[in-house]
């Protein structure tokens, strides 16, 4: 899978997730830090790429629709540190076939793992 990390994702997610066979790319590495979001989620579709982020720009599922993108993983903890933010997101992709995920409007927080699936699938 082709990913995108957002800035307020552990880069460190790069070597793991590419561990367990993904294409990660980051906003970092992208020099896209501090941009409009527009400008992120731009980059993300141009490249073909799930983007995982926690900004909040990113949650209405109405303007994200399922099928209308390449993907995208929000995640919402209550304690959002690194740390934390890491271990989730690697549990996620190590315990679930992300590859499915393609298009979708996933949420995850500490207790849930929701997919919203575009209407064809």
């Amino acid at each position: 899978m082709r990913i995108k990390l957002d800035e307020n994702i552990p880069a460190r997610l790069t070597q793991e997730l590419g561990s367990l066979g993904h294409d990660v790319d980051t906003v970092l590495h992208e020099c896209l830090t501090g941009e409009d979001d527009g400008q992120i989620w731009q980059a993300a579709q141009r490249e073909a790429r799930f983007l995982i982020t926690q900004d909040l720009d990113f949650s209405d599922i109405r303007r994200f629709a399922p099928g209308s993108h390449a993907g995208l993983l929000l995640v919402r903890l209550r304690d959002p540190g690194r740390n934390a933010l890491a271990a989730v997101v690697r549990e996620v992709f190590s315990c679930h076939a992300a590859e499915e995920w393609k298009g979708c409007f996933v949420v995850i927080t500490e207790t849930k793992l929701r997919v919203q699936r575009p209407p064809d699938s």
